[in-house]
């Protein structure tokens, strides 16, 4: 894999993949890459260029596939029984979305916006029953698939950076307020068995993102929702930070 942290930005008026070498208060020191999800990626041999601003890390998306109570603490704050099965549901690619830009909120998700952190992951290639152990490479539907309502980003970390995925931590903020604090070892079925689960008798294309669940301290249960202007943050300790906008229409 050609990258460690893929990105898409824009320079002299094209967009580009490119693996971030680095970032601080002014941009983002970014290297660009050939090829696309699909095919695989490849340095290119231009030198690196600064960017002031990273774009949604991927172009499209095929669907977007997501994992309902799948943390222990937030099932035992609903009260809820922990499925057999994996719950599964989907958000429209529409709602793929990227970080720091401000989320356009329809009015009919205005009285109760929630704020969920998740930890995502982009399926590299088509695959179809997986088993064993393989190498990483209704009205609920509709309330959660609104355009913008899957930012991702700001870019996509490898494998090689994460070899992994349950030993993450992350922190969900809003207005700087720490809201949901959690560990991936919560997760009731993790990365692996949520990819094997999927593909039984389903092919899942390459670029589909899966969201894999919040953890507990959602809004609902703090009787906390999200207002016009509202930022929101979600924190992978070392690795990345998304930040959203809420903007009501």
């Amino acid at each position: 894999m050609a990258f460690k942290k893929l990105a898409r930005f824009e320079d002299g008026g094209s967009v580009h993949y490119g693996d971030v070498l680095g970032s601080d208060e002014s941009g983002y020191l970014v290297q660009k890459l050939n090829g696309n999800i699909s095919s695989g990626f490849e340095f290119d041999t231009s030198k690196p260029i600064r960017v002031d601003k990273l774009l949604c890390p991927l172009e499209k998306t095929p669907l977007v596939i997501c994992i309902g109570l799948n943390y222990r603490k937030h099932a035992e704050e609903a009260s809820l029984a922990i499925p057999k099965y994996p719950v599964v549901f989907t958000k429209p690619a529409s709602s793929l979305a990227g970080s720091n830009i401000a989320i356009s909120i329809h009015p009919a998700a205005q009285s109760m916006l929630d704020f969920e952190g998740e930890l995502t992951f982009v399926v590299s290639q088509d695959v179809k029953n997986l088993s064993g152990n393989f190498s990483l490479g209704g009205q609920f539907c509709f309330a959660k698939s609104f355009d913008g309502f899957a930012p991702i980003g700001p870019y996509i970390i490898s494998p090689d950076l994460v070899p992994d995925p349950q030993k993450l931590q992350y922190v969900t903020r809003v207005n700087g307020v720490v809201k949901q604090e959690t560990g991936t070892d919560d997760m009731i079925w993790n990365v692996k068995d949520i990819l094997r689960h999927l593909s039984q008798g389903t092919t899942i294309q390459a670029g589909t993102v899966v969201m894999t669940g919040t953890p507990s301290g959602i809004g609902f249960f703090r009787k906390e929702f999200l207002k016009d202007g509202d930022v929101v943050e979600v924190e992978f300790r070392g690795l990345l930070k998304l930040v959203n906008t809420m903007k009501f229409e």
